[in-house]
């Protein structure tokens, strides 16, 4: 793991070990930008499981799947068993679910959130309810949860769906609603899940109030500040500072949904046939999800964006894909020949780059050919844009693999209709996120530092030095288990909690490096490969000595050792 799996690990861990459940901190700077729910999912699977990087994946990997069972209830409940199957295929199949959750980030636990509060909220309503009261508290317990975990959207989304919905039904003035809905005890459970953390971080960093509605260098507000004005407002008028983030285009935006929620997608135009008048259960929960997937997409239309920003509208829409899916039609028949061409498509390109990539030559690993786009990096799918032609030598076995899953799909959606070409399509996706993985296996050297950790655990002790931005080599402090001084790198995430009164001095110029460099002591340098020769002229090509590199990055000591082989220390 490295960048923001690294970064999420480590303040977990960091919690753990100092007590602090409180404030996130990196290298003993605040970090005050992100909810801390996740952060105390991940330090609770360190207490059972220990601090390893896949116990700190085990909280996302039980959302994906309580998400997909609870999208699946929830189409059984709305539609029937058939199209709560779908519905839950669509989910747990889909390439956006996959993809945003090898990021070690809470959006599918947000998502699981806000798919749990629309359905009680539709049970609550439910005249056939009999335990109405129950799901309001769940209801409720639901949007608080969400606010310690993504902040004010996890409200903003679920309420703004409801009550467009309860307009439309004509629902919102009635008083039975509200009877049923239980606003006041609900605004209750919320404040007594959300209001102690919320309460205490702005106690712990002072100051408490500012209205300012713009930051800059050398500026701190405090948390409250920065949490709710600089994370919510400014962000969602682009404003927000350090601008350490980019925004896909509106119309890519709309358009990769295509992508995101494939193979699903072909199904797409059967949703216009479909019935969304609230005379009845599966009427009112396809408007509900048309609410709610709506209301999402054209918020983020209007706001800066990232890729996975619209994940939790994913159960909204695998709600409907499903219950159009069981109703089938000629819409459905068209969606399914569409996927057949597209499986056969796909296996032809992946199978033809495989035969003209297979007697490449692969030297090092595969950093030694992706091509370099760091304005791009703030996207996160950014490093998509780094593969070039030479590149897939590296993946001949991912690619073997994906075309197989591909004609696998292709046979299938040819062959059968209905529910067997559906089971064929989520079959097929299995086998391409296996081709995927192991693609990420490839990749490792370059995405990940663990390899130059595992040298420094081998070498003698001493400090280390981060050229630049602390993510870049985050997983580095996250497997030494180690703080590290950071080189020119006072921008971006750290930069605001590093001028919170009492923070420490660990961000250090050039001037402050070469003294530091030509000391007795020891220190490591962690830096890319193409920097070594800005160093060699700061410092003396004498006084670099290379400890290891990989994935074009390096570690670099001011000492050369004395003996050729260290004991590893413990992390």
């Amino acid at each position: 793991m490295d960048d923001v799996d690294a970064i999420q690990a480590q303040i977990a861990r960091n919690m753990l070990k100092s007590g602090d459940w409180v404030t996130g901190r990196l290298d003993h700077v605040a970090y005050l930008e992100k909810a801390p729910l996740v952060y105390w999912i991940i330090a609770i699977s360190y207490k059972v499981f220990g601090v390893h990087d896949w116990a700190a994946r085990i909280p996302i990997a039980l959302s994906v799947m309580a998400l997909a069972w609870l999208t699946a209830a929830f189409g059984t409940w709305a539609f029937g068993r058939r199209a709560g199957l779908y519905a839950g295929l669509s989910t747990a199949t889909c390439v956006g679910l996959f993809l945003f959750t090898r990021i070690l980030i809470p959006d599918v636990m947000l998502t699981l959130t806000i798919a749990l509060a629309m359905w009680a909220f539709l049970r609550a309503l439910d005249e056939e309810e009999t335990h109405p009261r129950w799901w309001a508290f769940l209801l409720a317990a639901s949007l608080g949860t969400g606010l310690l975990l993504k902040s004010l959207i996890a409200l903003a989304f679920p309420i703004a769906a409801g009550v467009i919905y309860l307009f439309l039904t004509k629902q919102f003035f009635l008083r039975r609603t509200w009877q049923r809905l239980r606003p006041v005890s609900g605004l209750l459970v919320v404040l007594a899940i959300a209001a102690p953390w919320h309460v205490l971080a702005t106690l712990r960093n002072p100051p408490y109030f500012s209205l300012a509605l713009h930051g800059g260098p050398g500026q701190y507000h405090g948390f409250l500040w920065f949490y709710f004005i600089n994370e919510q407002v400014l962000r969602f008028l682009n404003l927000r500072y350090p601008r350490d983030y980019n925004t896909v285009p509106r119309a890519w935006f709309w358009l990769l949904h295509f992508a995101w929620l494939f193979p699903w997608s072909v199904y797409f135009p059967a949703l216009v046939k479909l019935s969304y008048k609230p005379l009845d259960r599966a009427g009112r929960t396809r408007l509900l999800a048309l609410c709610w997937s709506g209301f999402i997409l054209v918020f983020f239309t209007f706001s800066t964006t990232q890729e996975y920003y619209s994940m939790p509208c994913y159960p909204a829409l695998a709600l409907l894909l499903g219950s159009a899916m069981a109703m089938g039609g000629a819409w459905v028949q068209r969606g399914t020949r569409v996927l057949c061409a597209v499986a056969i498509l796909a296996a032809l390109t992946t199978l033809g780059i495989f035969v003209a990539v297979r007697h490449l030559p692969t030297p090092g690993d595969i950093s030694q050919v992706l091509g370099h786009h760091p304005g791009a990096y703030t996207l996160s799918l950014g490093h998509m844009l780094d593969l070039t032609f030479a590149s897939f030598a590296y993946l001949r076995l991912p690619l073997l693999v994906a075309s197989l899953a591909f004609l696998a799909g292709a046979i299938g959606t040819f062959r059968w209709r209905g529910e067997r070409s559906f089971l064929a399509a989520a079959v097929m996706m299995i086998i391409f996120f296996h081709a995927a993985r192991l693609a990420l296996v490839v990749f490792d050297p370059f995405l990940s530092s663990r390899p130059l950790a595992e040298a420094i655990r081998r070498a003698p002790e001493g400090t280390l030095i981060n050229n630049r931005n602390y993510y870049e080599f985050s997983s580095i402090t996250f497997y030494t288990n180690q703080d590290a001084l950071i080189l020119n790198g006072r921008y971006f995430n750290l930069e605001y909690g590093s001028y919170a009164p009492g923070a420490p001095k660990l961000f250090i110029d050039d001037a402050e490096f070469k003294p530091r460099w030509l000391e007795p002591q020891r220190y490591y340098l962690l830096a890319y490969a193409k920097a070594f020769g800005d160093f060699e002229k700061l410092v003396g090509r004498e006084r670099l000595t290379v400890v290891a590199s990989s994935g074009g990055k390096m570690v670099i000591t001011n000492h050369p050792f004395q003996t050729a082989s260290q004991p590893a220390r413990s992390p």
